[in-house]
């Protein structure tokens, strides 16, 4: 029986007096590609949040990897709509400077080698003396996957990052980075095309749940 990795159980949320989530409940299991599909203003980024300790929980509970958000933060990774890479570092330094600020010991060798494989699994391989000002926009999204990535976290969760990225390597992420990833997209089609367990928001709360033939309700 597959291990729970996440849970929402009866959340409530406010935001400047608007109610975001009324008793919202949903779970993930261990090594399931999980989106969060909706469209805009339904709460799929403010689920990451309070996945992320980045908001408060106001009712209810939210268990990520069996510890409350406060106290999961090291076995989460981030990977933003935007991809935030420091300018003046290679694709190599910004992969790496995610382990400098997560590790303390880790040898500069041991980084760059791990650094330069996940670079390698994200299509990158060729470019990781680049900066981003050298890199498209699909490819600087890559550089900040491969980060997320180095920090060997239990759970990624990803702010709609796929736009930017082809259909390949969409795929090779699902099929070989081997970790439950959480990700919020409002494109059905996208979704469809990774997706192991969708939950559908509206409103703030859940429509459906299930895999792929939640989709075929849209």
């Amino acid at each position: 029986m597959a291990r729970q990795i996440l849970a929402f159980e009866r959340v409530s949320t406010r935001l400047g007096g608007d109610v975001i989530f009324d008793e919202l409940s949903f779970s993930a299991d261990e090594g399931e590609f999980l989106c969060i599909l909706g469209p805009s203003g339904c709460g799929k980024s403010t689920s990451l949040r309070l996945m992320g300790d980045l908001l408060p929980v106001q009712g209810g509970t939210v268990a990520v990897d069996g510890k409350k958000p406060a106290e999961a933060w090291r076995s989460l990774a981030y990977v933003f709509q935007s991809p935030r890479l420091v300018p003046w570092r290679s694709a190599l330094g910004n992969v790496v400077l995610g382990m400098e600020l997560r590790y303390d010991g880790m040898k500069s060798a041991e980084m760059q080698k791990r650094a330069r494989e996940l670079l390698a699994l994200v299509g990158l391989a060729r470019d990781a003396e680049k900066y981003p000002s050298m890199l498209s926009g699909g490819e600087r999204q890559r550089v900040a996957i491969a980060r997320a990535l180095a920090v060997d976290p239990r759970i990624i969760l990803m702010d709609e990052p796929f736009s930017a990225l082809d259909v390949n390597t969409r795929r090779r992420l699902r099929d070989d980075s081997q970790l439950p990833m959480i990700y919020v997209s409002h494109d059905p089609a996208e979704v469809a095309r990774i997706a192991t367990h969708v939950v559908r928001l509206e409103d703030g709360r859940v429509l459906a749940t299930g895999g792929a033939d939640v989709l075929t309700t849209i």
